[in-house]
């Protein structure tokens, strides 16, 4: 409900939305509509691709979008997509589909990439290589992510955590050390707070 919310897919009862200035609760729906388009990514818990498109088709989905895309070529390199990218769906892992969503959201070139639960269908192994790849759109491509998981692990690959309950921020935790020091540092919070889940 969060991502939908900042994505203005929902509307707010009470307060503002104020996203890098602006007051997104205020926009009229065409508005909101341009802002989603040039400012936004989503990646969602269920790929949502296209079916009879290319992996490369799925992507330049993206790309078509943006006044200024990134490279679709780069993407399916950086995202370890190359020898796929004449594959549809069907034929891909549930990690290869949720890097190609990664990609098609990244295509945008967006200054906000919102990520609902990315790991939630992926085994261990494709939930690793997932975040990996937002790592790496976070530190190359300057894409600023905001991710909601109730995942330890996931969450441990973040430059801040916020944990909320029954609605409520209750603390923040800023990553400082490795990424194991930072998840034991969560799990022990999450411990504290009476939760094994975020």
């Amino acid at each position: 409900t969060l991502l939908n919310l900042i994505g203005g897919i929902e509307t707010i009862d009470s307060g503002k939305i104020v996203v890098d200035g602006i007051d997104i609760s205020t926009l009229s729906k065409a508005k909101l509509g341009v802002y989603r388009r040039d400012t936004l990514g989503f990646v969602f818990q269920f790929y949502h691709l296209v079916p009879n498109l290319t992996v490369k088709e799925n992507i330049e989905t993206g790309a078509y979008l943006s006044k200024d895309p990134l490279s679709v070529e780069e993407l399916l390199n950086k995202l370890g997509l190359s020898e796929h990218r004449n594959k549809y769906p069907n034929q891909l892992s549930g990690g290869q589909q949720q890097r190609t969503a990664i990609g098609r959201a990244l295509a945008k070139n967006p200054k906000l990439l919102l990520c609902d639960e990315p790991t939630g269908a992926l085994d261990s192994k494709s939930s690793k290589d997932l975040l990996e790849s937002l790592k790496y759109a976070n530190e190359n491509e300057n894409a600023t992510i905001l991710m909601v998981t109730h995942d330890a692990f996931s969450a441990s690959y973040a430059k801040q955590v916020y944990m909320l309950s029954d609605g409520q921020i209750k603390c923040r935790l800023n990553h400082s050390g490795s990424r194991q020091k930072f998840y034991d540092e969560i799990l022990s919070l999450l411990v504290s707070m009476g939760s094994e889940q975020i």
